[in-house]
């Protein structure tokens, strides 16, 4: 039409501004993390008590075996902020010293059990017939043991002799971590077994191999990978039960000695002191059901981060 001005051109809808830019498998792990809010507060917790006993111990700096007579079994003060035990021990400084060494063994153990589990699991997963059988014959024989009384028998008979080789308390971590690992790594190698059963026959497996990957490359760079979600999530269990097996240990006499002060060693040496000091057991008790907590609702958040089904 005459004295018509052209139409601005337009963007045309269909079209819109772009794609999104897609996340990382990380961000998106962690996105969906941060929406699980008992995981997120479990990472929380647990970040403040590793933050509390990785730096507490320059900063409070009282000794842990500081005996005061005056002051025994007094309840939290500004002088004792957790009170003290019966030799007038300050709580406090027990407990951050106690708690580098209880999550160190948590943590510890459960490395010794991923790092055997996955290799049990790897090679019985990859193999078939006798090796597969022998494995997981293997695997159904450690389940069916009873693990504690295996657990103290074993500590009872060799913590004398490692005292004498590397040392008190070296000694006993070894021996503690090794033991406790030892007798955890049986559902982790499950685990793997049966993601490595499922993988190995999927389409990406089978082009690898067709283009003449080896097994050890098939296993490294393609199935193992894979396969490390559910691990996680199996690792974050063991680090909780490792704690409970070394608080357990220590509570009934054949952990750590008193002169070196897990968070089960104290509860243990609170027991007989629960009418006239409750604070001295409720507060490693309290620690304890924490960490063990926050380990499991964290375990909780990675299975769901983890899942590319879940939709969260």
């Amino acid at each position: 039409m005459a004295g018509s001005t052209p139409a601005s051109p337009s963007a045309d809808p269909s079209q819109g501004a772009g794609p999104a830019p897609r996340r990382s498998l990380g961000a998106e792990a962690w996105r969906r993390f941060k929406r699980h809010r008992l995981a997120f507060a479990g990472a929380l917790i647990l970040g403040f008590f590793m933050l509390a006993v990785g730096i507490g111990p320059f900063f409070w700096r009282i000794p842990i075996n500081e005996i005061d007579f005056g002051a025994s079994l007094s309840g939290p003060s500004w002088e004792h902020p957790l009170g003290t035990d019966d030799l007038g021990q300050d709580l406090l400084a027990r407990m951050l010293y106690g708690g580098r060494i209880s999550i160190a063994v948590g943590l510890a153990a459960m490395l010794i059990a991923v790092v055997v589990g996955i290799v049990i699991g790897a090679i019985a997963g990859m193999s078939r017939g006798s090796v597969d059988a022998a494995l997981m014959w293997l695997t159904d024989l450690f389940l069916s043991l009873p693990q504690l009384p295996l657990l103290l028998l074993i500590i009872y008979l060799f913590r004398d002799t490692l005292k004498e080789w590397v040392g008190v308390e070296a000694g006993v971590f070894i021996l503690v971590v090794a033991v406790i690992g030892g007798f955890r790594w049986m559902p982790v190698a499950r685990l793997v077994r049966a993601q490595f059963l499922s993988l190995r026959e999927k389409e990406f497996v089978e082009a690898a191999r067709a283009l003449g990957a080896s097994p050890t490359r098939q296993v490294v760079r393609h199935i193992l990978p894979n396969s490390l979600g559910p691990v996680i999530v199996a690792g974050t269990v063991d680090v909780a039960a490792a704690i409970i097996a070394e608080s357990t240990l220590s509570f009934l006499g054949l952990g750590f000695p008193p002169d070196i002060p897990t968070w089960g060693r104290i509860l243990y040496d609170a027991k007989d002191h629960l009418d006239i000091a409750p604070h001295w057991a409720i507060i490693p008790g309290m620690a304890i059901f924490l960490v063990v907590l926050s380990i499991n609702y964290i375990g909780d958040g990675l299975r769901d981060a983890l899942d590319p089904r879940k939709v969260m």
